[in-house]
């Protein structure tokens, strides 16, 4: 986009001020992102990737809901929602988004201005505000009936679902490459138990139905740039129901490994119960007993299952020839569900010391 038409398609929205700069902001990869600044204030402008979102009504409506009630909650403690809470700002139409004549889609955030966000945790207090950030994000959303949200990606975290999948992919080994992995697929077929677990417990009642982030990566979190406290959780692309346990369990995936997620030598990738304490103090710290019992107690499963998830995500991809995640060399998609899969072994061998830590905070 040029200036002139970044500008263009500010201008239909209700911003205050006159436009002084414009221009890309940020990493991502699925949202083109622009940093708009006034004569009043910041702001983001986003071109919105209906590639990937194809109901962007239905987008759009689950994070009005959200923030709506996010606002309300902040409000009642005494917060600030337009700097603890993403705001949207609407058309001058009155809408949430704009669908240009070239059949784009935008929306704009006021920008949260102070506050840094990483791709990488700097210290383990990074990691700690970032359970303190989603921990108060769930929080925040406790009492908002998450049969409101419809679902962006249906079955995005079923791994039942996910399991059929690769039993589909397996059993077609249209790439033939089953023969080269069969430890993993035996690592998967003696797991078929553990991918059914926290989908039973939503369906008997055990677990409680809520709004989920579902991307609860570092960079999804805003540092106040001075202090490097917890300001906002951002990206709300991916909000839909489920558990609790599913925002936890992927932070701790991801955060809690002491490697890269393709790392090939599995004699550097281990589960760091040390890290997984500095998890669980930011996030169910931050949730006050908000959390039933039976959810406190499913975090160390949460761990386990969404972890073996993506390692079945990645092996299933593998045997169907890498046409989903984005592969960079020869057996990419391998060398990540190798690396899951160590990490799911190594937490159920210290699952009782999870459970102990987690267990603080019934």
């Amino acid at each position: 986009m040029t200036t002139q038409q970044i500008t263009d398609v500010i201008k239909k929205f209700q911003i205050e001020g006159e436009v002084l700069s414009c221009g890309r902001y940020g990493d991502g990869h699925i949202n083109d992102t622009f940093l708009i600044v006034t004569t009043a204030r910041k702001y983001i402008l986003q071109r919105i990737n209906n590639m990937v979102f194809k109901d962007i009504d239905l987008l759009m409506s689950n994070i009005q809901k959200v923030l709506a009630h996010s606002k309300k909650s902040i409000i009642a403690a005494g917060g600030d929602p337009e700097r603890e809470s993403m705001t949207l700002i609407p058309t001058l139409k009155g809408y949430s988004f704009l669908k240009d004549e070239d059949g784009k889609f935008y929306r704009v955030y006021i920008f949260i201005d102070n506050t840094v966000s990483l791709n990488m945790a700097r210290t383990q207090d990074d990691f700690y505000q970032s359970g303190v950030a989603f921990g108060k994000f769930a929080g925040m959303l406790d009492g908002f009936d998450a049969n409101e949200i419809r679902d962006v990606i249906p079955n995005f975290h079923n791994t039942v679902v996910r399991f059929d999948n690769f039993i589909n992919a397996l059993s077609a080994d249209k790439m033939n490459r089953a023969v080269e992995v069969k430890d993993e697929i035996d690592f998967v077929l003696k797991h078929e138990d553990t991918c059914h677990r926290i989908v039973d417990m939503l369906k008997k009642g055990t677990l409680k139905w809520r709004v989920t982030h579902n991307d609860t990566k570092l960079n999804n979190v805003l540092l106040d740039a001075q202090t490097g406290k917890a300001v906002s959780v951002i990206d709300l692309d991916t909000v839909m129901k489920g558990s609790v346990c599913y925002d936890f369990g992927d932070s701790v995936r991801f955060g809690c490994s002491t490697a890269l997620e393709d790392e090939e030598d599995l004699n550097k990738v281990h589960f760091s119960l040390p890290l997984f304490e500095v998890y669980s103090d930011g996030f169910l710290g931050s949730l006050d007993g908000k959390l039933l019992k039976t959810e406190t107690e499913s975090m160390p499963l949460g761990s386990i299952m969404m972890t073996l998830e993506c390692g079945i995500r990645f092996l299933t991809d593998y045997l169907e020839g890498d046409t989903y995640f984005r592969v960079h060399k020869d057996k990419h998609n391998l060398y990540r569900t190798r690396t899951q899969f160590r990490l799911v072994e190594e937490m159920e061998r210290d699952y009782d010391k999870m459970m102990a830590v987690v267990r603080r905070y019934l």
